[in-house]
């Protein structure tokens, strides 16, 4: 116990640069378990110690950090170690990385209930099946940490401090919206690097980002998704692959035969792979209505999950059509549904049409109507049912 508080008080004191993320604005932290889930890199770890931080809780000894990837609990019992914890006064604990422990859920579930004052915070990968587990589906309050959006990175890049917008308010009101936001700062000027390395916290380290993020992409492969999907490891190479031939041609129609054939499995295979992919923020998979997301179909299109993988993973293939698209899809899929339409490259919600635009193409709606809209790229302003690209990235 005393090693677990005197490595709790040693990050706390090692305060790095951090990014402050608005979710905790969206929590009730009155509920007595709560569950921050998001992929690997996001920055879990890091909003659980500026929680700490901002409510000055530092030397408050009822409050806890721990790790569950300490060898400590090779041994120790996380039930056992609750009770000593309760007993010495603890009111607060924050647990990450819950899935690195056996029977995580069972345990979690026995400490909420004997202990009824005790409030718990864990982390999980995105891949965890938390809110349909059988010990938590009653009692487990569940909030997601996205990676940074272009709003968020813009706001720490240039001081700024941008509200966000909901996508009727910029359907609607895009044009008085940019005109607030130019006021202050130049959005293009920062969007490019945005799209290189924005969205994963990590590019504040000193160290090269790209290191970091290709670490990050192996550690999902080689833990997260099969680790947590029980699948052999002498199968990773395979799943590395999948992934580095959609890198390679994102945004795409995937024909699974020849996927199969590439990545020498079967078709059952391919279509298995691509759902851990999506379920480890790894890609985005467009289909053709909402009902077919829940379904084993093969998906009209398949995109990388952000615009940052697709300079960590193929450089080379980077294109202004994938970094727009992949860009629009990771922004507005946060709150939004998006599936395909003939109407342009997305239907958002079964209500808005969008086509995505560059600024070589004319940005003149093809379609004349309330439901139609173009996003273009490196244009500060819009007009109509021409709205900005850049934009986007302020919905969440």
């Amino acid at each position: 116990m005393n090693t677990l508080v005197q490595t709790h008080c040693s990050l706390l004191k090692n305060k790095r640069s951090t990014i402050k993320r608005e979710l905790g604005k969206e929590i009730d932290w009155s509920q007595r378990l709560i569950a921050i889930k998001g992929s690997r890199g996001v920055g879990k770890t890091t909003f659980l110690l500026d929680y700490i931080r901002e409510n000055n809780r530092e030397n408050d000894k009822s409050c806890l950090y721990i790790n569950l990837n300490n060898l400590f609990f090779t041994e120790r019992g996380l039930v056992s170690f609750v009770d000593e914890f309760y007993k010495k006064g603890g009111k607060t604990l924050l647990l990450d990385q819950i899935h690195k422990y056996p029977d995580w859920a069972k345990d979690l579930r026995v400490c909420h209930d004997n202990y009824p004052d005790l409030q718990i915070i864990f982390t999980a990968s995105s891949i965890l099946r938390v809110k349909t587990n059988e010990h938590l589906q009653s009692c487990v309050n569940i909030y997601y940490l996205q990676g940074l959006s272009f709003r968020e990175f813009l706001n720490h890049e240039a001081g700024c401090e941008f509200k966000r917008y909901s996508l009727d308010e910029i359907v609607k009101n895009h044009e008085s919206i940019v005109e607030t936001i130019l006021t202050k700062v130049r959005p293009l000027a920062f969007f490019n690097d945005y799209l290189k390395f924005g969205y994963y916290p990590c590019y504040l380290e000193e160290k090269s980002f790209i290191d970091n993020l290709l670490k990050i992409i192996n550690l999902m492969l080689e833990f997260d998704i099969t680790y947590l999907n029980q699948i052999e490891l002498k199968y990773l190479t395979k799943l590395k692959k999948l992934l580095y031939i959609i890198a390679c041609n994102a945004p795409f129609q995937p024909n699974v035969s020849k996927l199969a054939n590439d990545v020498e499995t079967s078709r059952a295979t391919i279509m298995n792979y691509l759902g851990y992919l999506k379920n480890a923020r790894l890609i985005n998979l467009l289909n053709s209505s909402e009902d077919d997301k829940e379904k084993l179909k093969k998906p009209n299109k398949v995109y990388l999950h952000n615009t940052n993988l697709l300079f960590a993973i193929s450089p080379d293939s980077v294109s202004e059509n994938s970094l727009r698209e992949t860009f629009f899809y990771n922004q507005v899929g946060v709150g939004s549904i998006l599936t395909s339409t003939d109407r342009g490259h997305f239907l958002v919600d079964e209500k808005f049409n969008f086509e995505i635009k560059g600024n070589s193409e004319t940005s003149e709606p093809k379609y004349k109507t309330g439901d139609y809209f173009v996003a273009a790229d490196m244009i500060e302003r819009g007009e109509g049912n021409t709205i900005p690209l850049w934009l986007f990235g302020f919905l969440y």
